[in-house]
């Protein structure tokens, strides 16, 4: 993709079409958003197969390999799709990867509260359909957006066993110390003790539940804010790489284009023509 965002709506026609030639699985190099007030998704995702009847709400991080086929039900089909890069709400984005690891897919309760949620979505597209949209409030929608679909989450969220729940506590709880720090230059180490636990334990709970270790999330979180700042500040490469804990640029540089395959020169071009 290469648009900063996008918003768009699957009706009956569309998913007729989809259904009859669907793509194979496979990834995205965005985050999407399905917001379903009518019709069925037939979603392939971490290796099993649900279809799940609307009113729905679907979320597929970044590099998830999945599928998504839309149906009809009762003849009709209404869907709103929501895309975009991570960097656009980078500061929301890097909790959704906990949040929606394993429950891609949840269907939700018909009423005012799901109402609320397709009406923020009118609103996003109004906004997007302008002359000059204004980046910035479409931001804040879709943030307050997730805010209202994860209050719905906490209703439904089925229960969970005492280690599972231990577990997903500890890593919220990471998150959390994570989202305090990581402009500073600490490893795991500091992390575990912060948690009363061991780094090894901490990696375990780690990488099997976001698949990556306490090492390569810090450096995640990292990135995203270092494609924030380049994207919507004027810092030079040098003063991002020192406020996220790199003292020198080439080491910056060269960590930033291993991780997403350009120097953080080339990232900011691309974000100033896709802005423009």
């Amino acid at each position: 993709m290469n648009q900063l965002f996008k918003i768009f709506k699957v009706n009956e026609e569309e998913a007729t079409k989809i259904s009859a030639s669907p793509d194979e699985p496979h990834q995205h190099d965005f985050e999407e958003l399905i917001i379903g007030i009518e019709g069925q998704i037939e979603h392939f995702i971490d290796f099993k197969t649900t279809t799940i009847t609307a009113p729905l709400v679907s979320f597929v991080t970044k590099g998830k390999v999945h599928r998504i086929i839309p149906k009809l039900n009762n003849n009709t089909c209404d869907m709103w799709v929501l895309r975009f890069k991570s960097e656009f709400i980078p500061e929301t984005t890097f909790q959704l990867y906990n949040y929606y690891h394993d429950h891609a897919t949840m269907k939700l309760q018909s009423g005012a509260c799901f109402n609320r949620l397709v009406t923020l979505c009118e609103i996003i597209d109004g906004e997007m359909k302008q002359k000059n949209p204004d980046f910035s409030v479409v931001r804040h929608l879709l943030s307050a957006l997730f805010i209202m679909i994860e209050s719905e989450r906490h209703k439904i969220a089925p229960s969970q066993n005492g280690a599972e729940l231990t577990q997903n506590t500890t890593l919220q709880n990471f998150l959390k110390i994570l989202e305090e720090n990581y402009q500073r230059p600490l490893g795991v180490e500091f992390y575990a003790e912060k948690l009363f636990m061991s780094a090894r334990n901490l990696n375990l709970i780690c990488k099997g539940i976001l698949h990556q270790t306490v090492s390569e999330i810090i450096e995640t979180r990292k990135l995203i804010e270092a494609k924030n700042q380049l994207t919507h500040t004027d810092k030079n490469i040098s003063e991002i790489g020192f406020d996220l804990g790199y003292n020198e640029r080439a080491y910056f540089t060269n960590v930033f284009k291993k991780r997403t395959g350009q120097t953080p020169t080339e990232f900011r071009e691309e974000m100033k023509n896709l802005f423009s």
